[in-house]
């Protein structure tokens, strides 16, 4: 890394004239004084600021014409607990933590005080040394992306390297994934590997390990917790139950949503309370009747990404679901008004898919509730064109349970009308 990483202009130049590096822990006078360690910087950000970390883990931009006078205090040293070394203990279970990326494994950098992802069983007892206390924890890389990065080829690579350790003696997995795209990992998870027969905890962190405030180590206890003390498999999301540390909810992977931008409990169950609650040594189960898969482990890990997810809103042009079916569009999932409509000038446009033999289904815009098109002649009137109501299945799930319908039988529909995982819920 370079030692001005994201420095350029003046603010390089600054940096260059006072003998400063990124890692250096400086006193800076402006009005007042400011201890802290200087941060890289964005590549495209302006050259008018330096950026430290101050001791309470927040950043603090500085305007070099406001700077009075500048001290080098020390080059930050490196934490010693990084080298403590982590002795199995033979009592306990075995967990593997697969990181794709996102913040949850993270850690601080005391050379430069960026987070970076603690890639090793070292560094995890490190940054979260309650994990010792559950179970023995393997670190595994198999890619790092931000997680609006993350295709369905991802999704491929996760779904196989799980498969690859159904037979091993790890007690569950955690993955450890970025939180905006994490809701559509955990569906075509929970549809691939149903059946798996040991837990699959995804978990990510509102805020990273640097901020006061940061989830990572709680969710990551709570996944933790939940593997070795409960007594299921399938799929889950594992995040904050409450703005407070008091527990944490492990969600059903076809049932999750991120419903908030920023809270630390954005991932909600709709239309339910989580499938489980951990609080402390607790740990409450709410669905009672849920279905975690088929019996027998069968994986189908196979995809198929010609499908789209409409959301219909007044005005909505016809026409771009004309494009959808000329590029080969072989399912559409509408995520329609209420009860589960879209309005008559798209009578046209999906009578033309059906008849291309492009399978179309029908979700809700409200997040609770479930799809009912026979109350009102609208939805009778999709229903007679061809629609098929998804009952109360999340949207986002029903356009991966179709990319991965597609690619894993003859009939679409009678797949996608089958529960495989608890997409439909009572």
């Amino acid at each position: 890394m370079s030692e001005h990483r994201g420095y350029n202009g003046k603010a390089l130049e600054f940096l260059k004239q006072n003998k400063l590096k990124v890692g250096d822990v400086i006193k800076i006078t402006t009005d007042s004084d400011q201890t802290g360690t200087i941060m890289p910087r964005f590549e495209h950000s302006d050259d008018r600021h330096i950026v430290i970390k101050l001791k309470n883990g927040y950043n603090v931009g500085l305007e070099l014409n406001q700077i009075k006078k500048v001290e080098y205090i020390s080059a930050t040293q490196a934490n010693q607990e990084e080298n403590k070394q982590v002795k199995p203990n033979q009592a306990l279970p075995k967990i593997l933590l697969l990181s794709t990326g996102g913040t949850i494994a993270s850690r601080i950098d005391y050379r430069t005080g960026s987070v970076t992802p603690a890639l090793t069983a070292q560094e995890l007892n490190a940054s979260v040394p309650e994990l010792a206390e559950i179970a023995n924890i393997d670190a595994e890389v198999l890619f790092s992306e931000y997680s609006e990065n993350i295709t369905p080829d991802h999704w491929i690579k996760i779904a196989q390297r799980l498969d690859s350790l159904s037979k091993s003696d790890y007690s569950g997995i955690i993955v450890a994934h970025g939180t905006d795209t994490m809701q559509y990992t955990a569906a075509f998870l929970s549809f691939s590997l149903s059946g798996f027969p040991k837990p699959i905890v995804l978990v990510g962190s509102q805020r990273s390990s640097d901020r006061p405030s940061s989830d990572a180590a709680l969710n990551l206890v709570g996944a933790a917790k939940f593997i070795v003390r409960c007594d299921t498999s399938g799929v889950f999301v594992c995040m904050h139950n409450s703005e407070s540390d008091e527990d944490i909810a492990c969600h059903l992977g076809t049932r999750v949503r991120k419903n908030h931008t920023s809270k630390r409990n954005a991932f909600e169950t709709v239309g339910a309370r989580p499938a489980f609650v951990i609080s402390q040594d607790k740990i409450t189960q709410n669905f009672k009747n849920a279905y975690f898969g088929q019996k027998e482990y069968a994986p189908k890990i196979n995809i198929d990404t010609k499908a789209a997810l409409v959301k219909y809103h007044p005005g909505y042009d016809p026409k771009l679901v004309e494009d959808l079916l000329d590029h080969g569009c072989k399912a559409i999932i509408f995520e329609g008004t209420g009860l589960g409509h879209v309005g008559k000038p798209m009578y046209g446009v999906i009578k033309k898919a059906k008849e291309k033999g492009v399978f179309l289904g029908m979700t809700s815009q409200c997040l609770d509730g479930q799809v009912n098109m026979s109350v009102y002649e609208s939805g009778r009137d999709l229903l007679h064109l061809g629609i098929i109501p998804l009952s109360n299945m999340v949207a986002e799930t029903a356009l991966v349970k179709a990319m991965w319908a597609l690619a894993n039988g003859k009939n679409t529909e009678e797949i996608m009308l089958k529960n495989v995982a608890s997409e439909f819920t009572e």
